[in-house]
């Protein structure tokens, strides 16, 4: 699935991703979460060849590039089948907002560690009753002293159990109105009252999804990040990327699906040619298959956008690229299990459970309809309902 409109860089570093991805593939990844382990040795390897942190500054051991490139290397790992879902989370969301806002001793602190994979970053903005609304976000930081008090509650928080820290959003009180506005601290794991509860899922994946309780955390000033009037800048400034990489992640998860119901299809013969032959095998493959391609273009456009500095423009692009990957990804996943009949459904051929996995594009890091929200009222400008 090559693009005329990627540089020469750009194909090179898809090629040799897919090459370390197809080193591990699917199999790998199953049989780590099968154990409840996490892919570290996939992660090492990755982060050895400078892939991890291909979108951090060069003076930080970083590869000076951009989104644009580290969603090319998920989403080649999730067409391989092996995909780092904590690529979204470490470099994507925390590497970017430290980078971009961070001082100069959390920079350093931080962004060798998360360039090198050697350190990882959680990021905590959902909450039991407030969902996807962030207005109603209830964890509050308030000052006592020189320090922060952090209270509240997260939930659906991924991989807290490996990460060196957590990137909580809490709201604190603006001394000039007395009104609450977002603020993002580095809480480190073993913090005195952090505390966290894994999350049975039906969905097996290596990450685990965990419920946290911060109770009166008392964090130094140097755990805010950057300014404290700035925090809903510093949010859409993870946010965007976020959506870009959960587009590169479902788009992998698409080709890889419909990569192996084209090789069956090729090969499965109950007449007299391969079932391929037949056009109601044949046409919902290649619709998928059109799907996937529109949904990467829309990804790359927000890639690009946002790597250019255009922050408003990449929030429309971002949410178009993460509503067009999810609903590809969903269609090219079904179709790929029913071109496959009762074997799409046996853990042989390993598509069965990617079912469950793909619905995950189309509910996180923001729903589909809340998408729909945003492009009906900020780029149709259409009234609101709430």
């Amino acid at each position: 699935m090559s693009s005329t409109l990627e540089s020469a860089e750009h194909k090179a570093l898809r090629t040799a991703v897919a090459a370390l991805g197809q080193r591990y593939g699917r199999e790998y990844l199953a049989r780590v979460a099968r154990e409840g382990g996490h892919p570290d040795e996939l992660w090492a390897d990755a982060a050895k060849l400078g892939y991890l942190g291909v979108n951090l500054p060069e003076e930080y051991g970083g590869g000076g590039g951009g989104i644009a490139e580290l969603s090319i290397v998920l989403e080649e790992l999730g067409a391989a089948g092996c995909p780092l879902l904590m690529m979204v989370v470490s470099p994507a969301i925390c590497g970017t907002v430290i980078a971009r806002f961070g001082t100069d001793e959390q920079k350093r602190t931080w962004l060798p560690g998360l360039a090198d994979g050697s350190r990882t970053m959680a990021f905590g903005i959902t909450e039991p009753d407030a969902g996807s609304n962030s207005h109603r976000i209830t964890t509050t930081a308030r000052r006592d002293g020189d320090d922060w008090i952090l209270t509240g509650r997260k939930v659906f928080i991924s991989g807290v159990d490996i990460a060196d820290a957590t990137l909580i959003v809490g709201r604190a009180e603006d001394a000039r109105t007395g009104r609450l506005k977002p603020c993002l601290f580095i809480v480190p794991r073993d913090t005195p009252g952090f505390g966290r509860s894994v999350i049975d899922m039906e969905l097996q994946a290596a990450e685990k999804q965990f419920e946290l309780t911060l109770d009166e955390v008392r964090l130094p000033s140097s755990a805010l990040v950057g300014d404290e009037d700035a925090g809903l800048l510093q949010l859409f400034g993870g946010l965007n990327p976020e959506r870009i990489m959960t587009a590169a992640f479902a788009i992998g998860m698409g080709r890889y699906a419909l990569a192996r119901a084209v090789e069956y299809a090729k090969t499965r013969q109950v007449w007299k040619e391969p079932i391929g032959a037949h056009q109601a095998v044949a046409h919902p493959l290649a619709q998928a298959h059109i799907e996937l391609e529109l949904a990467r273009l829309m990804t790359q456009k927000a890639a690009a956008l946002y790597d250019a500095g255009d922050d408003m423009g990449a929030g429309e692009a971002a949410n178009m690229a993460k509503y067009a990957a999810g609903e590809a990804c969903v269609r090219a996943v079904d179709q790929s299990v029913h071109t496959l009949g009762g074997n799409g459904l046996t853990r042989e051929y390993g598509l069965g459970s990617l079912i469950t996995a793909s619905r995950v594009a189309r509910i996180a890091p923001v729903s589909r309809e809340m998408i729909l929200n945003f492009v009906s009222h900020q780029t149709l400008g259409l009234p609101k309902s709430y």
